[in-house]
């Protein structure tokens, strides 16, 4: 019995050292961020009361605790912040002691809609305002790099081609355009130096495309140039993609399951109706599934699926495949 009540005491002793200094409690999941308005004038108690009205601290005491161990009671600086509600207590205190830009992390695979949502959370966006603005505004000083694109049956002109990456803004001058303009940049500057358009046959467009396909196809970096090289060889060999993330994109279901009518919609990007690579691309991908696009690897295989266990499989002839999905689908 003793040492069950030690281990016990030492579990909570460690929860709590864990609150502590994380500021949240393990296990969480949830991802959500807070603006929260710093005045000048504004009292250390009254922005620590903000902080655990706004659910970003649990604790007020702790987080005060926090603040005057590091010396930072006295060192917060005004300014509109925003911060996720996950933040550990020493990102947080840097960022109202630094003053530092809010953090925005666009992910891998994210489509132009996607990351729209994600800054209207944020509350740096109206909703639909960053779609709005990728379809309209004015961009031509990236023709040299999106000539081509924008065909009609995309969600945004610009998808593809907006770097997923972590950017620093300030959220009372966050303009969408602006933005959008330093991801293009961004994408320019890390993704086009990837690509030797001089010894390629193939287009910036196709290796987006291709990329994009790879990059909602796949969930490991094992798997990227696999599919990367099952996927160019299907396209040499005239055979059709059957990538299901394209007709996915098609009627903007993310992660619901696809239906039978689903499958066969009538839309230029059903890889399983029609052959050759979509109009464009589907997400915007990151720079290991660009890398996988340029450099495919080569195999025996013709096919892929993921069973239910998440497990990739990979078959050489159209029985094995389809004994493959009768078996782990």
């Amino acid at each position: 019995m003793k040492i069950f009540k030690l281990l016990l005491l030492l579990f909570v002793s460690v929860f709590a050292l864990t609150v502590f200094v994380s500021g949240c409690v393990p296990g969480d999941g949830e991802e959500r961020y807070v603006k929260i308005e710093v005045k000048s004038g504004d009292s250390v108690a009254s922005i620590v009361k903000s902080l655990k009205r706004e659910g970003i601290i649990r604790s007020e005491i702790m987080f005060k605790r926090y603040l005057s161990k590091h010396n930072l009671d006295k060192g917060l600086k005004p300014g509109s912040y925003v911060i996720s509600i996950n933040s550990s207590y020493e990102e947080i205190a840097a960022t109202l002691s630094e003053g530092k830009e809010s953090v925005v992390t666009i992910p891998e695979g994210y489509t132009v809609s996607q990351i729209d949502l994600l800054l209207f959370e944020m509350d740096l966006i109206e909703e639909g305002e960053l779609l709005k603005c990728s379809n309209e505004c004015d961009f031509s000083s990236f023709d040299h790099l999106l000539g081509g694109i924008g065909n009609k049956y995309a969600q945004s002109r610009l998808e593809g081609y907006l770097f997923p990456d972590t950017y620093y803004v300030n959220p009372v001058e966050f303009v969408p355009k602006f933005f959008i303009e330093r991801m293009l940049g961004n994408f320019e500057a890390k993704a086009v130096s990837q690509m030797n358009l001089a010894d390629s046959r193939r287009s910036v467009n196709h290796i987006v495309t291709m990329a994009s396909l790879i990059e909602r196809e796949t969930s490991s970096d094992d798997e990227r140039e696999i599919v990367s090289g099952i996927l160019w060889k299907r396209l040499s060999a005239d055979q059709g993609l059957a990538v299901d993330a394209t007709v996915r994109y098609a009627l903007g279901k993310i992660t619901e399951a696809l239906t039978k009518d689903d499958l066969s919609i009538d839309s230029a990007y059903n890889t399983r109706k029609y052959r050759g690579l979509p109009p464009g691309p589907i997400a915007n991908p990151g720079l290991k599934s660009i890398k996988a696009a340029i450099n495919p690897k080569d195999s025996p295989y013709f096919y892929y699926l993921h069973g239910k266990d998440g497990q990739i499989r990979y078959s050489e002839t159209n029985d094995e495949h389809n004994l493959k999905k009768a078996k782990y689908l």
